[in-house]
């Protein structure tokens, strides 16, 4: 029986497995609720991750602003659980009753206008799904159809990723300023603070995940994924076959920032608060190098790439707090400097091979009673 699948290569679907038995069954049963916990928002992460496998491993696309679309995902949802939280019972103590607490301390009487589509469960989800989709739109078509790209559209999305965060902090009364948005309890009247209802959000989590690494799989495969790939080696190439590179980019750059958008709406669900610390420059370099870690060419190395940084980040903080920067910075140039490819980099020259040569070796020989085709297709040979 071969594991080569039309949608898994033998690699993959190993990987594939392994992250599937990692997160569904080894982490829940060996961590307690507080690390499982932390695990969950490591995750968040990864959703980026593998937005950026998409948008800059095979489109050639590097954004260092990704934290803008993490943070507009995880406010549409902080902005839903903050007026669930709002309501007029849980804040009657305030001047104005039914609006969040810190419009009644900015002095602000009734509910802005853009927040009210909010009360709405629904409108949220298709606000996490498109106003990132709509925002990387506009500036995927401002960009890509004037050619602008490298270091130059890099460049811009790090101007971009500061822009929004002045702009959260600026309008406190608005947005909750730097504080960002907190106290959120409940999910339809689901409290969502305790610990069963963090471990069931962690599944569901987990489930997301897997959907954002199939659909993300899917695009690798299909005719657009080979064209993405052709874009980054060769884009005059791809241009002058008659394809329209621009077009190409901003899908990239879109599925990358909805996959943010996603992670950052379950980053507030499991965290219990958002705020611009997690949308500007800093966080969105980081979320590169997640991607940098696990191997730009390799969806599930960025899941691998993402866990690995963040639990070394919080291992060393916890274990060193006044080296941990110095050995998160050691750990990253070690990974670029010995393994350029990242983790999926070391799979594929130094275990794949170990794995490859064991396989042949247990392949029944020709004259033991099947043959290449059968074996292929189960089948006894005739």
């Amino acid at each position: 029986m071969i594991v080569n699948s039309r949608f898994f290569n033998r690699s993959e679907l190993i990987g594939f497995v392994t992250l599937a038995l990692l997160l569904f069954v080894i982490l829940p049963l060996t961590l307690d609720i507080f690390r499982l916990n932390l695990v969950a928002k490591y995750l968040t992460y990864a959703f980026v991750a593998i937005g950026l496998v998409l948008c800059w491993g095979y489109g050639g696309i590097l954004s260092l602003g990704q934290g803008v679309f993490f943070g507009l995902g995880g406010y549409c949802m902080a902005m839903y659980l903050k007026l669930e939280a709002s309501s007029v019972a849980n804040t009657k103590i305030q001047s104005t009753p039914g609006i969040p607490d810190f419009m009644d301390w900015n002095q602000i009487t009734q509910l802005p206008l853009f927040w009210k589509p909010f009360h709405s469960f629904t409108f949220t989800v298709l606000a996490i799904l498109l106003v990132p989709a709509i925002f990387s739109l506009i500036i995927g078509a401002a960009m890509f159809k004037r050619r602008v790209g490298g270091v130059y559209f890099a460049i811009i999305t790090q101007a971009i990723a500061a822009i929004l965060t002045i702009l959260i902090v600026g309008q406190q009364g608005y947005t909750g300023g730097i504080n960002g948005i907190t106290d959120l309890r409940t999910l339809h009247g689901w409290d969502i603070r305790t610990d069963h209802a963090k471990l069931i959000l962690y599944f569901i989590e987990v489930v997301c995940l897997f959907g954002c690494i199939m659909a993300a799989q899917f695009i690798r495969l299909t005719k657009l994924g080979r064209i993405l790939v052709a874009m980054r080696e060769k884009e005059d190439r791809v241009r002058f076959s008659g394809y329209s590179v621009a077009n190409f980019k901003i899908f990239a750059f879109c599925a990358a920032a909805i996959f943010a958008s996603i992670g950052g709406a379950m980053f507030t669900l499991n965290v219990g608060f958002m705020s611009p610390s997690f949308v500007g420059i800093v966080p969105s370099i980081e979320m590169v190098i997640y991607t940098a870690v696990g191997g730009r060419m390799s969806i599930f190395g960025a899941v691998y790439g993402t866990l690995l940084v963040n639990f070394a980040k919080t291992s060393l903080s916890e274990s060193f707090p006044q080296l941990w920067l110095f050995g998160l910075g050691a750990l990253f140039i070690a990974v670029v400097l010995a393994f350029p490819n990242g983790l999926s980099g070391i799979w594929q020259d130094y275990v794949q091979p170990h794995i490859d040569r064991l396989i042949s070796s247990r392949k029944p020989k020709s004259g033991d009673g099947w043959d290449d085709k059968s074996v292929a297709d189960g089948a006894p040979a005739e």
